[in-house]
């Protein structure tokens, strides 16, 4: 795979990343006609955290039929929940199925974008060069940029270290002493298989995750032959994973109290494959089930049973060259000797760096706008001050137990219609208003009170600084496709093309 020769100075719509959402937004621009459309990637290949995240054991926790594009569907995923190495040739396959590869620029990395109010018209630096568009789709996606805890020494290990989405494979981590730092989803993916190599394993554990079991399974070839005969078998299949998903709402939004029969499967699973009474006390949550993401796993508990393998439940406090020293409750200090730190610590959600590099039409940036307040977008997509900006998984689009492809494709079919909108009436920007937004979060933080995800007792990347959820959608994923089926324009303000007919009122406002 190749970058175009040369990037365009100018171009209709500009998108940035080539994962699940710049791939779905390439993909329907090009279906509406609209082939005046760029799309820059950082990486060196299409597929998003697909493309990055290779740590070994990497794969989906959301049953493959559902994590892919309604209108690609696959008919020969190999497992219900499908490996990292499928997935990643699923989005390559569309991306050139669909005709999407030739306006894709990658090793091209968004350097700033600035919204020129008068012209209309955004101007981007990539790179490899500018860009001028009129509409700009940020698609870098939730997952995009790891989180490295701040320690103190941490420069000053004499080991190696590396985050789980930018895995060392030419780094034998064999009869090494290994630090694992962080619980969630990467992490215990891939503590089993570090386990198996290593001499010993320190796993670091600020809470305690619930983990249920992974009921995963392979396919057989009759049925994958049966999904390619008969597509309406794999839209039926797709239809009932869909409807037992959304019904973890009831759960998760509706009465938390529910969560206490998945909490007996989970303590179930814990107890059998955790025989010592002190380790299952450690690995014990102390909050409601789903106010934390909810881990699968088979493999995670037994890794963690072995005679090489110390659960250390003390907070990691510095780094010493030598090793990682944690704090006790009591102040007790315990250095731990160790030759790789490896960080299972997540990525950079609720604060994305894509918004210090986006200035909006006052010269703030996003996340200046954003500021103590926190994330906050219109239809979880558009900004009051950042005109033509549509912003995919953006705030409070992410799920906590459906498929978020599902709300990529919601998302896309707005931005859709905002352009066949602003074609429509001639207009050259539309832009959110503040009033609409604020009507909006206000509605969408209201919804999330009570929710597990807010009052389940625990502290998770769902939340951000100030103790915020601008992450999650806190309702049936079916409510937000409805409410983005059309844009509706009481909520923007739309404005004439200078030099279109508007006269010495260049900034007039269209009626909606």
């Amino acid at each position: 795979m190749t970058t175009a020769p040369a990037l365009p100075a100018r171009t209709r719509v500009l998108v940035v990343g080539s994962g699940f959402a710049g791939i779905a937004t390439a993909v329907r621009l090009l279906e509406r006609g609209t082939t005046d459309v760029v799309v820059v990637e950082r990486g060196d290949d299409v597929g998003g955290t697909w493309r990055d995240n290779t740590y070994p054991g990497c794969a989906c926790d959301v049953p493959s039929h559902m994590y892919s594009f309604s209108f690609a569907p696959n008919p020969d995923w190999t497992q219900a929940f499908s490996p990292q190495p499928e997935i990643h040739a699923y989005l390559q396959r569309v991306a050139r199925d669909r005709g999407v590869l030739p306006h894709v620029h990658l090793r091209t990395e968004l350097l700033d974008a600035r919204w020129d109010d008068d012209a209309q018209h955004w101007q981007v630096t990539t790179s490899r060069g500018p860009v001028t568009a009129d509409v700009l789709v940020l698609a870098t996606g939730g997952l995009s940029d790891p989180s490295v805890p701040t320690l103190p020494g941490l420069d000053s290990f004499e080991g190696t270290t590396f985050h789980s989405a930018q895995w060392r494979h030419d780094h034998d981590l064999t009869g090494e002493r290994v630090a694992v730092v962080g619980t969630g989803a990467s992490a215990i993916q891939f503590v089993p298989h570090v386990q198996q190599h290593a001499s010993r394993l320190v796993l670091f554990q600020r809470t305690a995750p619930w983990v249920m079991p992974r009921r995963n399974r392979r396919i057989p070839a009759a049925e994958r032959a049966l999904y390619r005969a008969v597509p309406a078998a794999q839209k039926l299949t797709r239809g009932g994973i869909y409807v037992g998903r959304e019904s973890w709402i009831l759960g998760f939004a509706k009465s938390p109290r529910l969560m206490q029969v998945a909490e007996r499967i989970a303590r179930r699973h814990l107890a059998r494959q955790v025989p010592d009474p002190v380790l299952r006390e450690r690995l014990t949550p102390r909050y409601r089930l789903g106010c934390k993401r909810v881990l699968l796993s088979n493999d995670y508990y037994p890794a963690l049973t072995r005679d090489d393998v110390d659960v250390v439940t003390d907070g990691v406090v510095e780094v010493t060259p030598r090793g990682v020293v944690s704090q006790a409750p009591d102040g007790t200090r315990t250095e731990h000797e160790v030759d790789t730190i490896i960080f299972g610590t997540g990525f950079r959600v609720t604060d994305p760096p894509v918004a210090s590099r986006v200035v909006g039409r006052d010269g703030r940036t996003l996340a200046e706008h954003w500021g103590d307040g926190g994330m906050a977008a219109l239809r979880g997509a558009t900004i009051a001050g950042f005109p033509n900006l549509f912003f995919l998984v953006g705030p409070n689009t992410g799920l906590g137990h459906n498929s978020v492809v599902y709300m990529i494709e919601s998302q896309v079919g707005y931005v859709m219609d905002a352009l066949a909108q602003l074609e429509a009436r001639g207009a050259s920007s539309m832009e959110a208003r503040q009033a609409a937004l604020e009507a909006y979060n206000a509605g969408v933080q209201r919804d999330l009170q009570g929710t597990v995800w807010n009052a389940g007792g625990c502290s998770s990347w769902y939340l951000d600084a100030h103790g915020r959820n601008t992450t999650l959608w806190p309702t049936f994923t079916w409510t937000f496709r409805r409410q983005v089926r059309r844009v509706d324009l009481t909520e923007y303000e739309l404005r004439i093309r200078p030099g279109a007919g508007a006269g010495a009122d260049e900034k007039q406002k269209v009626s909606a």
